[in-house]
């Protein structure tokens, strides 16, 4: 937060939504040469199911920001009206969406809540538990889901079955989650740590590491971190049960409902082809096992330095999940996943950035 604010804005500029679409689009493309067949797309035909599914899988993405927006309106206790949550869902989308998934938009989160009339102190706060929530979600659903359809499926990718759990150390996608998941479970421990037992400790520490040499030139970034630590713990320990509890609810619901649109894509596809048997295909284990892959996905995510995972999420979701769709359509399901959970909010961040921008600076004073 010390630095000025044409930088901030400068890192999630609209600009840069050109870099991530054409290393996605150009990944998809690629695939969809190699693997297209007109023979079997042009057995793809409309059908109102087909539609109704679509449609639902849209509306799985409009329920994951409604879970946003009201976990904020709760973390913010109604400071914020519901169409500045909607615009700082959308700026905090559009900054993950063009900033490398290690980083993520949260770097400038507290920005965009603080330009809405939440105090500096309130808007970290309310960053680092949001964090922390969306960390404990993945804490608990991976083992949940791991343990419900076991290692030997959840890692048998394009089709290759591993027999026991050994093998799964040939795959390459393991060591991506296992490095993922180790990375959230010590951010989690850490945020835990500084946020509910010594928040004091944790700001000395970084103040000793950034006094190296090396590092020497972050050392004022460094202590301001620590200080919004500190005030982060003072606003979030004093909170109830209730209140969190309230907060894990939405955020359980937003992530949740992200990870069913590709279950809801692909019976779309399956109703578009002739002679298919949608139960025969897609049973509800099979439906469970594909919500798994797709937090698995996620967790993956976290380890690639490209905007937003493009290019990466494009080839592991073609090789994760390739096995559910049918011959021919993997490629296009890609596109279709990603043209519904990530460009929107490209194209929504360069539609809401500039008027947010012009609206906050018109006064000293936000506005709604």
């Amino acid at each position: 937060m010390t630095d000025k604010p044409e930088k901030l804005l400068r890192s999630v500029k609209p600009s840069k939504v050109i870099f991530p679409i054409i290393i996605g689009v150009g990944i998809i493309s690629y695939k969809l040469y190699n693997e297209w067949n007109g023979d079997i797309v042009n057995l793809l035909s409309f059908s109102w199911f087909m539609l109704v599914f679509i449609l639902i899988s849209f509306i799985m993405m409009i329920l994951r920001d409604v879970g946003y927006m009201l976990r904020l309106r709760i973390l913010a206790e109604k400071e914020l009206s519901w169409r500045k949550c909607f615009n700082i869902i959308m700026l905090w989308e559009f900054a993950s969406s063009v900033l490398p998934s290690a980083v993520g938009g949260t770097t400038v989160a507290a920005y965009f809540i603080y330009k809405e009339g939440i105090n500096l102190g309130k808007s970290t706060s309310i960053v680092m538990a949001t964090a922390f929530l969306d960390e404990i979600y993945f804490l608990l659903m991976f083992p949940i889901l791991y343990v419900a359809v076991g290692s030997v499926a959840l890692f048998a990718v394009g089709g290759n079955i591993y027999t026991d759990t050994a093998s799964l150390f040939d795959n390459k996608y393991f060591y991506f989650a296992v490095i993922g998941y180790t990375l959230k479970f010590l951010f989690t421990l850490l945020i835990a740590y500084a946020l509910f037992v010594s928040p004091k400790g944790i700001k000395n520490l970084l103040v000793f590491i950034f006094r190296l040499p090396i590092l020497r030139r972050w050392k004022s970034k460094a202590e301001s971190t620590g200080n919004d630590l500190i005030t982060s713990s003072l606003e979030l320990k004093k909170k109830s049960f209730k209140f969190w509890l309230k907060a894990f609810t939405a955020t359980f619901l937003s992530w949740t409902a992200r990870y069913w649109i590709v279950n809801f894509l692909l019976l779309a596809l399956i109703f578009g082809l002739p002679n298919i048997d949608a139960g025969s295909i897609l049973t509800f284990g099979e439906h469970i096992l594909i919500f798994a892959r797709q937090l698995v996905i996620s967790i993956m995510l976290l380890v690639m330095p490209s905007p937003g995972g493009s290019g990466f999420a494009e080839v592991v979701f073609s090789d994760y999940l390739g096995q559910f769709i049918p011959v021919g359509f993997v490629a296009i399901m890609a596109l279709m996943w990603r043209l519904v959970s990530y460009y929107p909010y490209l194209f929504m961040g360069v539609f809401v950035l500039p008027r947010w921008v012009k609206r906050v600076y018109s006064s000293d004073k936000p506005t709604e």
